[in-house]
């Protein structure tokens, strides 16, 4: 059967985690591939609220593998901490695997995130200070400590002396900072190494066996494809590697791009973001920036703020230039759309259809931060439907401006919408056509 992927077209928070774990029951595999626990999905269902920064969407399936790619770069005390949450919530984590080949974030990683946001200035990116983008860079850096490096206790200790050697040269001289012990840290990471050597494997063979075997696999991206190092908002983006789009979830996992047919792209309805860079569609004040980050008109538990952060996101109107562009760099099959009952309380509703930079008209976001700062929006306005759409269950029942405001953002993207998300819990989701093809 073909590995399907699940990707973010917008700035991240779309919704991924829920869309992971409402179609995880139609597969056996269910992979992240990228970012770190810089990157957050809540997902809501029977259980509770749940936060997940590391573990897969679909941990909620104990028949489902799980399964944290090489891709990934993996904080170990944070993802203890989320296996013992999901455990004492009566979440099962047996079938959880972390690969052998993922990179860590080590201590010096946060500190050096956090200082050079600090030195950065007016060039600060808006991190979330986890540590994550410093992990990335020393991966490509050549420097990094892998999984592997963790369960070998002798290669371990020789690699955290040298490297550490090098960062506290790194942390005095540039930082002016004081240096980290060897001791500590190998005390401590030497305690991590027992507790996460059960869920250890040689995932790259794992999930190439199942794709051998036929079996249904879901890639899991953590972050927006505007975040996308090479084709995101450069500089504002995230250093993950490999990248946050589509074509990254076969190597962020190991398996080969023939195996992937479908593209599922998850848009919110309207425009959200967290961190710094353009948005051309932002509401900077007033009424209508209110209702879209506080969920008026929406179900409960739709407030705008980041899982991993708190922050207030950044609120605007659907970006029709931005979602055409994403989903053509990802070949999005088809598209869910999340947070339509947030945009019931409106009277109208706007979609950005171009930009507006220098008297002229653009159909793409312009490549430099400073051409990019200054375009502006171009509308068409729709009608609202002013009513309360939580409890809708088929597309026909839902009121025809809403229906009419679908149709619109199928024609922009190019693709079929087949998932509408009317609330945050599982059930509150209108479904045509499930991501592996299926009707419904």
């Amino acid at each position: 059967m073909p590995a399907v992927v699940v990707i973010g077209g917008q700035w991240g928070d779309e919704g991924k985690g829920r869309v992971v774990d409402f179609h995880s029951r139609y597969c056996s595999v269910i992979a992240r591939y990228s970012a770190g626990n810089n990157a957050g999905h809540t997902v809501i269902n029977e259980r509770g609220k749940f936060a997940l920064h590391l573990v897969p969407a679909g941990i909620f399936a104990a028949d489902k593998t799980c399964v944290i790619g090489n891709g990934v770069v993996i904080d170990p005390e944070k993802l203890l901490t989320e296996i013992g949450m999901l455990s004492e919530r009566g979440v099962s984590t047996a079938k959880l695997l972390i690969s052998q080949h993922a990179h860590m974030i080590m201590p010096w990683h946060r500190i050096i995130d956090k200082a050079d946001e600090a030195m950065r200035g007016a060039l600060a990116i808006g991190t979330t200070g986890t540590g994550t983008g410093p992990a990335f860079h020393d991966k490509v850096g050549r420097l990094g400590i892998r999984v592997a490096d963790l369960m070998d206790a002798e290669s371990f200790a020789y690699k955290l002396k040298h490297t550490l050697e090098y960062k506290n040269r790194v942390l005095a001289g540039m930082y002016g900072l004081d240096p980290l012990n060897y001791e500590d840290i190998l005390e401590e990471y030497t305690e991590y190494a027992e507790k996460l050597r059960p869920f250890v494997a040689d995932t790259m063979s794992f999930v190439q066996e199942a794709d051998a075997r036929g079996e249904m696999i879901l890639l899991e991206g953590a972050q927006g494809s505007l975040l996308d190092l090479d084709s995101g908002t450069y500089p504002y983006v995230t250093s993950s590697v490999p990248a946050s789009v589509a074509a990254g979830g076969a190597i962020g996992i190991g398996l080969g791009p023939t195996a992937i047919e479908r593209v599922v792209g998850v848009y919110k309805a309207y425009q959200t973001r967290v961190g710094n860079g353009c948005m051309p569609t932002e509401i900077l004040d007033g009424p209508d920036m209110e209702m879209l980050r506080e969920g008026v008109g929406g179900a409960a538990g739709t407030a705008e703020y980041g899982t991993t952060t708190g922050r207030a996101r950044r609120v605007g109107w659907f970006d029709g230039v931005l979602a055409r562009y994403t989903a053509r760099l990802n070949g999005v099959t088809s598209v869910a759309l999340t947070r339509l009952d947030s945009l019931s309380a409106f009277d109208s509703i706007k979609i950005c259809v171009a930009y507006e930079v220098d008297d002229k008209r653009v159909a793409t976001l312009p490549a430099t931060t400073r051409d990019a700062e200054r375009a502006r929006p171009i509308y068409e306005e729709l009608p609202g439907w002013k009513k309360d759409v939580t409890g809708v269950r088929a597309l026909g029942d839902l009121p025809t401006e809403a229906r009419q405001y679908i149709r619109r953002i199928e024609q922009i993207v190019g693709a079929p919408v087949d998932m509408i998300s009317v609330g945050p819990e599982r059930h509150q989701a209108i479904v045509t056509r499930d991501i592996f093809g299926a009707s419904i």
